[in-house]
């Protein structure tokens, strides 16, 4: 699972996800027979944004329209998001698997789409489908808003991996976090209805997942959310000094003994580095995520290492000419 800290301006923090006592039932809600328990469901404070929760999914839902199909949205988004995780559970172990990038034998729509994003990698490198879980959650429970009714705009975000509906002439604004304890946001990225982003994720270090790479976190923008999420892992664990003294590593499965990593190294902590050493782990992702782009598989990416930025998607070397709206991306990712 990717850690992300992305956070949407003016949309709240996972604080506010947790603040459920202030909450309140947005409509009556009904079992539907999908699964053994209900998961906590409720409009936040500003009675604009809904939360679902249930185990480790924890979402903020906001979507834009006439009241009535805001209503429907949320509606559909409730329903469908009762026994989701259950769906998931289900066929954990295969989803803690490397991923096959030939062959799937995932039979939940949300497994398969999982999968799906993480196929392209699978051959070059170690990965699960557990690596676009949340992406692919926040994808299926947009999806299904969609279905249910015609929105100006919408987004779900799965702690900060965020699926995104833009109708035109809509824009969203995300405020890119280097780590889940920082105040303010270190820079923006807006997204007009005219551009292909519909999907945001981040991964890094100071996530709740382990990562193989030291970056304090890497941002990655494509076509949809389980894209974002799959592609943010693999630069993350680009972003990398191997065998450095500073960098502490232990086996996953020290930590999290059923970790889809197993014994596999993940990084604990990162110790004082030169400035060559931190520009030089820099490029080494910043290669992967031109490659990616290069491949249509991302739309642009932001790495951040020890106070450092490297911007991927403003020249793109060799991208093909569909990422020519790439320079007012960057514009936007430069600003404070």
């Amino acid at each position: 699972m990717s850690r992300t800290f992305s956070s949407e301006v003016d949309t709240g923090s996972r604080k506010e996800n947790a603040s459920k006592q202030e909450s309140r039932a947005p409509f009556r809600f009904h079992r539907n027979g999908k699964g053994p328990r209900l998961p906590q469901i409720a409009l936040l404070p500003d009675g604009k944004r809904l939360h679902l929760q249930d185990g480790p999914i924890d979402l903020v839902i906001e979507a834009k329209g006439r009241d009535a199909d805001v209503s429907a949205a949320y509606q559909a988004a409730a329903e469908h998001f009762t026994g989701l995780l259950d769906e998931l559970c289900a066929e954990l172990v295969e989803l803690r698997g490397a991923a096959d990038p030939q062959r799937c034998v995932l039979k939940g729509v949300v497994a398969r789409r999982m999968h799906a994003a993480v196929a392209p990698f699978a051959a070059g490198c170690f990965i699960t489908p557990m690596a676009a879980v949340a992406g692919s959650v926040a994808e299926e429970i947009l999806g299904a808003m969609l279905e249910a009714a015609a929105l100006d705009r919408a987004y779900v975000n799965n702690g900060g991996d965020i699926a995104l509906h833009l109708f035109d002439g809509e824009q969203f604004t995300v405020g890119l976090m280097d780590r889940p304890d920082g105040h303010g946001v270190m820079r923006t990225v807006t997204v007009d209805s005219d551009m292909p982003v519909r999907g945001f994720a981040t991964s890094g270090l100071h996530g709740r997942s382990f990562s193989l790479g030291i970056a304090d976190a890497v941002t990655v923008l494509a076509r949809t959310a389980s894209q974002a999420d799959a592609a943010a892992t693999v630069i993350a664990n680009a972003v990398d000094l191997p065998n450095h003294p500073a960098i502490l590593r232990v086996p996953a499965s020290e930590l999290q003994p059923d970790s889809d990593l197993g014994a596999r190294l993940v990084t604990r902590d990162v110790g004082p580095l030169a400035e060559h050493e931190i520009e030089q782990a820099l490029e080494t992702g910043a290669a992967r995520a031109r490659d990616l782009l290069t491949s249509g598989l991302i739309e642009g990416a932001a790495l951040r290492l020890l106070g450092e930025t490297r911007l991927v998607g403003a020249t793109g070397i060799g991208a093909p000419a569909s990422h020519a709206f790439q320079a007012r991306t960057t514009e936007y990712m430069l600003q404070a």
